[in-house]
């Protein structure tokens, strides 16, 4: 409670709403970042004139992105808009070709891979089609980041216990000991997504989380995303073109157009908003706005 109303003052005495100023934590860490950075109660991730070049070909121009805590962020575009790139600079596996990434107030571009691996313990990621190693278990696939990460803290039974609950969680029951093979598309999706939350993240990201699923299984994992966003409370960041989940499970929708957000806003904003190649992706996206399933 103190700590809580010392952080109250401090923004009373800034005077800066929703953003307070901290010294970002690889300085006090010896890093060599220094000097003061934004950080947002609102938003855990604060994306700042992010740019991306491969030799000539120019992927991001500019990016600028709120990430909203412990809400759902929906990142729409079609295909080769640079959706994917987006993510893997988000998670720090590509260095920009200029800007700023911000996770809870710290610039994570200029860090090296040791500080990174520090960021990355707050992620859990849900890869496309779940990518689940085929030759291990049920079992061995969600106990993978416990082995990498936990194995000074936590004994096998431990680990054990903790696959057990989180599969239970998520209403897979008595599939330990199956093999990826042996599960239907949206179980690999759980299992996947159990192992994404096994060591408590607090930031969630999902890579077309709905690709190649059938509409049931598709509706089943939209409501699988919204039930952990819930229960955990993380900050959740979804990659989609699916528009018509986006619109069922999405607090905040940014398109991504040509390497720039080019609209962003709840799901009701973005249906009304006249963005022409917005309504362009809206009209051609099989989803009828007008009466589309929405969050509010």
């Amino acid at each position: 409670m103190a700590r809580a109303s010392k952080e109250r003052a401090k923004q009373q005495a800034h005077g800066d709403g929703d953003v307070t100023q901290v010294r970002a934590r690889g300085a006090a860490a010896g890093d060599d970042a220094s000097g003061l950075e934004q950080r947002s109660e609102n938003h855990q991730i604060r994306v700042r004139g992010l740019a991306k070049t491969f030799g000539e070909h120019e992927v991001l121009r500019g990016v600028d992105l709120d990430i909203e805590r412990g809400h759902i962020n929906v990142i729409i575009g079609g295909s080769g808009a640079g959706k994917s790139v987006m993510m893997k600079h988000l998670i720090g596996l590509l260095k920009p070709t200029a800007g700023h990434i911000y996770v809870d107030g710290e610039d994570i571009v200029p860090l090296d891979d040791y500080q990174l691996n520090r960021v990355r313990r707050k992620f859990g990621m849900l890869f496309q089609y779940a990518a689940l190693f085929d030759s291990m278990t049920v079992e061995e696939n969600v106990m993978f980041p416990l082995l990498e990460h936990r194995k000074k803290e936590m004994s096998r039974a431990q680990m054990k216990e903790l696959v057990r609950e989180k599969l239970q969680s998520l209403g897979l029951y008595n599939v330990e000991q199956k093999y990826p093979a042996e599960l239907s598309g949206g179980m690999r999706k759980r299992v996947g997504l159990a192992r994404a939350i096994i060591t408590q993240p607090e930031v969630l990201f999902y890579d077309e989380p709905t690709t190649g699923l059938d509409p049931i299984a598709t509706k089943n994992v939209d409501e699988m995303i919204a039930e952990i966003s819930e229960q955990l409370g993380v900050t959740s960041v979804v990659i989609s073109h699916d528009m018509a989940s986006t619109f069922r499970i999405g607090h905040r929708v940014s398109m991504l157009y040509k390497g720039q957000i080019v609209a962003s806003g709840s799901p009701s904003e973005i249906i009304t908003n006249d963005h022409p190649q917005l309504r362009e992706f809206l009209e051609h996206s099989g989803v009828n706005v007008a009466t589309a399933e929405v969050r509010r």
